[in-house]
């Protein structure tokens, strides 16, 4: 098994597999050798902190983090009972993320706020001071609390990361979280990126927390690159297509190209034209020499975990798969 010197490996258990099959993915991940489980909490999918307490009480040591929690969808007194219950019970093995949540989704549920960003915020403040044991009253744009103090704090504050992608959502976390979650299609140049943003959120509020970065990335195992690349393809154009990636592609300078290429066709087109080395740039592919070369530059980019996420067609066997490819 191949140890992991300088960056976590993770591993995720996608929204699509039933949650019946988490327990037994859980343990997999953890004796392949996996250091981190992550989750997701989507509208409508599994819950984020019922599947993290299974995938802890499944397994010994495995790290297990939500990325992300929608941060408007429960109020932070129980999103902050919820995260010292199971920091309590699991110390120093649950990362709890939390995130604005899709757009469409928090719409849909009726709890989508006058400003994502101002709510995240108070969000992330309020919850970290109660897990710190702190008698608070708060009263903001979003959030109002009254004298609320929890009765079980945990002992060691577990560090809040933030699933945020944009330049002010990324300076945010950097003022008020421990870590940032960056979304799959970052690339090595989106990272370095974020990273800088990250940093000068820090440099407006002093202080000097260590800050983990989790990239997500999509993995995909091939005989060759070619293979692999072949099947990345359609998820990649479709997504790029999109627009919803933009501000993750800005650094890598070819908005302007996609831009162009769009203008003469739909996403097909595009999946049919753009660059093997978009492909590259934008998620794990190929052989184990590739694999070791993209995670790497994530790596040196400033990624301290990175989290290898399967294909949304693929079931829960592909990590048994990723297992054998990389950490045989």
């Amino acid at each position: 098994m191949m140890k992991n010197k300088n960056y976590n490996l993770g591993i995720m258990f996608r929204r699509e597999h039933a949650p019946e099959y988490l327990p037994g993915f859980a343990r997999r991940a953890e004796e392949a050798g996996f250091d981190e489980l992550w989750l997701v909490e989507d509208c409508f999918y599994g819950s984020g902190i019922a599947s993290a307490a299974t995938a802890l009480a499944s397994t010994d040591a495995i790290t297990v983090g939500v990325g992300i929690m929608p941060a408007v969808v429960r109020n932070p007194v129980f999103t902050a009972m919820e995260i010292a219950t199971l920091s309590r019970i699991y110390p120093d093995r649950f990362l709890p993320g939390l995130g604005h949540g899709v757009a469409s989704w928090m719409r849909q549920i009726g709890a989508f706020p006058k400003s994502q960003l101002a709510a995240l915020e108070e969000a992330t403040i309020t919850i970290r001071e109660m897990l710190a044991g702190e008698r608070l009253t708060y009263h903001g744009k979003q959030i109002h609390l009254d004298q609320v103090k929890l009765v079980h704090p945990p002992a060691q504050i577990p560090p809040i990361s933030l699933g945020v992608r944009g330049p002010k959502s990324l300076a945010l976390s950097g003022r008020v979280a421990d870590g940032t979650i960056l979304a799959e299609f970052a690339a090595p140049a989106y990272v370095s990126w974020a990273r800088q943003q990250i940093e000068s959120g820090k440099l407006e509020t002093g202080h000097d927390r260590q800050h983990r970065l989790t990239v997500f990335a999509f993995a995909c195992t091939g005989i060759t690159t070619a293979e692999a690349r072949h099947h990345l393809r359609p998820l990649i154009a479709s997504a790029i297509a999109s627009g919803k990636i933009d501000a993750q592609l800005a650094p890598l300078g070819i908005l302007s190209q996609i831009h162009d290429l769009l203008d003469r066709g739909d996403h097909e087109y595009l999946e049919s034209v753009m660059p093997d080395t978009w492909i590259d740039e934008l998620a794990i592919t190929g052989t184990l020499k590739d694999w070791k070369l993209a995670i790497n530059r994530l790596v040196e980019a400033g990624a301290h975990t990175v989290v290898l996420v399967p294909l949304p067609d693929r079931g829960p066997e592909e990590l048994d798969i990723f297992a054998r490819h990389f950490l045989s």
